[in-house]
């Protein structure tokens, strides 16, 4: 058994969050950790709600609410919203926490007293009406590259250039127009150039990453420049600098704060097991977490955060890179197994848009269809290794003609027929099995190995495939076999075999469906005549801050019960009754229904 922690992306708290979010960050990482939880390894999958940052600060201004507020608010929305698709989090937090600013200014420090964090005076936007600072992205104006008048502070979508907003053509405010003012102000910057050297050898240990995340990292590392790491503004994490610490202008950068998070969402889980020491486990390089495996997962878009940044985070308070020094209080820290990062999820050809209303938030689709088809659809066509494009009518085709047709339908003839002509689990006829039983078994029996192995190395797609590769066997099976057509009293031993292997095989393939669908795993497993929990579901917990702050609500979960990665032989005799479908058809009407509330 190892320690193994799966470290997912931080959504932002500006809003619920849509399906394609779910698609990059959330099913992926609960499909890792269930297996892993399954296959006997210690789990600690944590994350939490990204809350600082001008865009709260924003929207919380066009609200009339506080930044604290609006963050609540989302919070609250998006960890129903994760709870109800089933993600199975040690810990979801957030940002907003006293121990996460304490270990946040910890790294800061670290860093700082080892000579990557240095003071530089730079020129910044400013809002002249708030004073404020107007991140790049928030200033939009003509490119002096191409032309386009509506390219960003940070780059051109048009010919693709790096950008600086004072570069920009005729800049204005996204927010309200206004023209920007250009200030010299002093902010702390990392110094990437310094851990390059570190982060490039350390890349070329990686193995088993996607060839695109390896390739894009390495590129990054040509090009290294100081990044800045603090900004004007007023919500966020203080500055623990002398002089600096009590200034209401100054914070550190959200994307600093943000990485850090799976650091103290860790080190929040230990505390409140009640064994503070706990997270070195998963963290500590130099302790019993030497050894400990950590995976990331992400979109695309987060990829330079977690290849490059965080690493150069976690090697400078740990003491490496061109500059040395030691490492901090926490010790050294490990730097990331993997970084498992998907492409793009599209909606019927289109990016995702809130503002533009190409959208179908999380909450929103649950309330129509079943948390399982969703991440059934995810899996088994989601933007894995290429961006993937969500249809209505694809995903009304995967539904009905396979999980409803292909795996439903085989559940429910085996328990029925069980069920009318036994009443219970059968027993195999003592004349013993078939080579066609055997060789069905045998199928199942393997996909343990298979598929196991394909979601260790986040080939998940093959490894649904392959899961649903043993229903389609075992339908196969019970068609050429025709338990149904054994009518005679001398029939019903051999009856009872066919029953009795195919009801195995519903067992082993519920098994080797459940981190996928776990939901439908617990009911399918209930159908079986079995008891207690086979697919442990997150729960909400309202907690109080541990350090003194206001209350907030936690996902969280016991997932030390369940189902193991195992073929387990049935309870001959097990009573059965005749089951309830487990999963919905859809009417071919969704379709049109769907489009027309995505026309608006």
């Amino acid at each position: 058994m190892s320690h193994v922690l799966a470290a997912v992306a931080w959504p932002y708290a500006n809003g619920p969050r849509h399906i394609g979010h779910v698609s990059g960050f959330g099913v992926p990482s609960d499909v890792f950790a269930r297996y892993m939880r399954m296959a006997g390894h210690d789990v600690l999958m944590v994350s939490g709600t990204d809350e600082h940052g001008t865009p709260i600060q924003v929207q919380a201004d066009a609200e009339g609410v506080t930044p604290r507020e609006l963050a609540d608010r989302y919070n609250r929305v998006i960890a129903e919203d994760l709870r109800a698709l089933g993600l199975s989090y040690d810990l979801f937090t957030r940002t907003t926490t006293r121990n996460h600013y304490a270990v946040v200014q910890e790294l800061f420090t670290g860093l700082h007293r080892n000579g990557y964090i240095v003071p530089k005076v730079t020129t910044g936007a400013i809002s002249p009406s708030t004073g404020r600072t107007l991140p790049d992205r928030y200033i939009e104006g003509t490119c002096p590259i191409c032309g386009y008048d509506s390219a960003r502070g940070d780059q051109c979508d048009n010919c693709g250039n790096q950008l600086d907003p004072i570069d920009l053509i005729n800049p204005k405010s996204k927010i309200n127009g206004e023209t920007p003012e250009f200030v010299e102000t002093e902010h702390f910057f990392l110094d990437l150039p310094a851990l390059a050297d570190a982060l490039r050898q350390w890349l070329d240990t990686r193995e088993g990453w996607r060839p695109n995340v390896l390739r894009f990292s390495r590129n990054l590392l040509d090009d290294l420049q100081p990044r800045a790491i603090t900004r004007d503004l007023e919500w966020g994490v203080p500055i623990p600098l002398e002089g600096w610490q009590d200034r209401n202008d100054k914070r550190i950068y959200v994307w600093f704060d943000a990485v850090i998070g799976y650091l103290s969402a860790s080190i929040e889980w230990a505390r409140r097991t009640g064994d503070p020491e706990a997270w070195r486990k998963w963290w500590s390089t130099d302790g019993e977490g030497k050894d400990s495996p950590s995976y990331y997962f992400m979109g695309k878009d987060n990829i330079v955060f977690h290849s490059v940044i965080w690493p150069a985070l976690l090697g400078g308070y740990s003491g490496e890179g061109a500059r040395d020094g030691q490492p901090g209080e926490l010790g050294r820290l490990n730097l990331p197994t993997e970084v498992v990062s998907s492409e793009y999820l599209t909606m019927e050809g289109r990016k995702f848009s809130s503002s533009r209303k190409v959208v179908i938030y999380v909450r929103d689709f649950l309330e129509r269809y079943d948390a399982d088809a969703l991440r059934y659809f995810i899996a088994v066509a989601g933007p894995e290794s290429n961006d993937t494009d969500f249809t209505w009518a694809e995903f009304l085709r995967r539904n009905n003609d396979e999980l409803v047709a292909g795996w439903g339908n085989l559940v429910n003839r085996s328990v029925s027929m069980a069920a009318k002509n036994f009443g219970a689990i059968p027993p195999v006829d003592p004349a013993g099995l078939t080579e066609a039983d055997e060789a069905l078994l045998a199928v199942a029996r393997a996909g343990f190995t298979t598929v196991g192995d394909l979601i260790a190395k986040h080939r998940q797609k093959q490894a649904i495939g392959e899961a649903m590769r043993v229903v389609a066997e075992a339908n196969r099976y019970l068609s050429d076999q025709a338990p149904w057509k054994l009518k005679g009293e001398d029939d019903k031993p051999r009856m009872g075999t066919i029953l009795h292997v195919a009801l195995q095989v519903v067992s082993d393939a519920n098994t080797l469906l459940t981190p996928f669908l776990p939901h439908s795993a617990q009911q399918i497993h209930e159908l079986l005549g079995g008891t207690g929990v086979h697919a442990p579901m997150p729960v909400i917990e309202e907690v109080e801050d541990l350090d003194g702050g206001p209350a907030y609500p936690v996902l969280t979960g016991d997932y030390t019960v369940g189902a193991r990665w195992e073929s387990v032989p049935l309870e001959v005799g097990r009573p059965l009754a005749a089951p309830k479908p487990v999963f919905r058809k859809l009417d071919p009407s969704i379709v049109d229904e769907e489009l027309a509330r995505l026309a608006g």
